[in-house]
């Protein structure tokens, strides 16, 4: 029988749960329009959540184009990643995809490489320069096709905060906004995995893409909901597990969406008929045993002081940081070395600010550190 959770990738389909509300307002405002920028820590369930609206948002009058940004380390990447993916998104036909780029795309003269599977395997190279025109055309491609074709076409960018890692980044931002923001046919939505570069680009007055949208901050599902989608996930596959050991798995995690369908698929691949407690300590385990080498990895990066500021959180402190016995019991040193800890820790996405308290990006990760340390 098929495990009823997935991780490791978008969950679509039965996979997904809740975010009704974020879900009609996401898809409201692609649909009429309204570019977006969706912010929240890592693994919540981001991606997921666009892929989900955009399997239900599609028509012949809205089309959707996807671009995955995480592999793009240069200017010259993410321009050929977009011209791809707009070009192969928006039709299946070679020919159509050929004329496409000799119309829209003739000042740069590209060149199509095709693979095994025509219809799906292609690339298109260029010859990489510094004129304005290049960049204009590419990035007025999806406006332009949206008026040939009379839909709404709406560009959905994932990680887009790789675009921070550019040389001379807030020069290509604002090409980037400055085409953008006259499009009358194409709308835009970011979003990426890295919250506090996401905050940066988008919410701080001195970067081109301030208020360059409906920021949605997204909240994490909550455990009631979570609660019932693990029960009846479990029912239908024919095995059972009660609501306090549901709950039992949002609170290892803590609620945070990958990791409650991943320990969620552990419970279900390890259990027979009835869930016990002990099969999902055992779970935990295991989670935790395949993390180990990326938590060792972590840590040994880390300064001593960054590692005890871990310990710290992790054994429960979440402010207050300053005071005289936290400073003590963690050996921090001295009120001094508190922000500069929390700096480095918010740049390595290792802890994020939800108000003034300070939390663990990484559930799993808090539980190893305080079982190690």
């Amino acid at each position: 029988m098929e495990n009823p959770f997935v991780f490791g990738k978008a969950a679509e389909g039965a996979y997904f749960t809740d975010r009704v509300e974020d879900s009609k307002r996401l898809a409201a405002n692609l649909t009429h329009g309204i570019n977006t920028v969706l912010i929240s820590p890592r693994r919540w369930g981001k991606t997921s959540l666009v892929k989900k609206v955009i399997s239900e948002t599609s028509s012949d009058d809205v089309k959707f184009i996807f671009i995955d940004v995480f592999q793009c380390k240069s200017e010259y990447d993410f321009f050929r990643n977009y011209a791809n993916e707009v070009i192969k998104q928006t039709s299946s036909k070679i020919d159509e995809w050929v004329e496409m780029a000799k119309n829209f795309l003739s000042n740069i003269s590209p060149k199509f490489s095709f693979g095994s599977d025509p219809l799906n395997d292609f690339s298109i190279s260029f010859e990489w320069n510094q004129n304005p025109e290049t960049v204009e055309s590419i990035l007025a491609l999806p406006e332009k096709l949206a008026v040939k074709k009379n839909k709404r076409i709406v560009v959905c960018l994932d990680e887009f905060q790789q675009i921070a890692d550019f040389a001379d980044s807030t020069s290509f931002q604002k090409r980037l906004r400055t085409a953008w923001q006259h499009q009358q046919h194409t709308t835009y939505c970011m979003f990426g995995s890295k919250k506090h570069l996401m905050e940066y680009i988008f919410n701080d007055k001195s970067m081109p893409f301030y208020k360059f949208g409906d920021m949605i901050f997204l909240n994490k599902i909550s455990t009631e909901d979570w609660t019932k989608y693990i029960c009846h996930q479990f029912h239908v596959t024919g095995k059972t597990i009660n609501e306090d050991q549901a709950e039992k798995i949002c609170n290892l995690t803590e609620s945070l969406s990958s990791y409650v369908q991943h320990l969620s698929w552990i419970v279900w691949y390890k259990t027979d008929r009835v869930v016990t407690n002990k099969i999902i300590n055992d779970a935990l385990d295991d989670i935790l045993e395949q993390n180990k080498v990326f938590f060792q990895r972590e840590v040994e990066q880390l300064t001593e002081l960054q590692l005890n500021f871990l310990k710290a959180l992790a054994c429960g402190v979440t402010s207050g940081f300053s005071r005289k016995e936290v400073i003590q019991k963690y050996r921090l040193e001295s009120s001094a070395n508190i922000q500069s800890v929390k700096k480095a820790l918010l740049k390595k996405d290792l802890i994020y600010i939800d108000d003034a308290t300070i939390v663990f990006d990484d559930p799993l990760m808090k539980l190893w550190i305080k079982r190690e340390f």
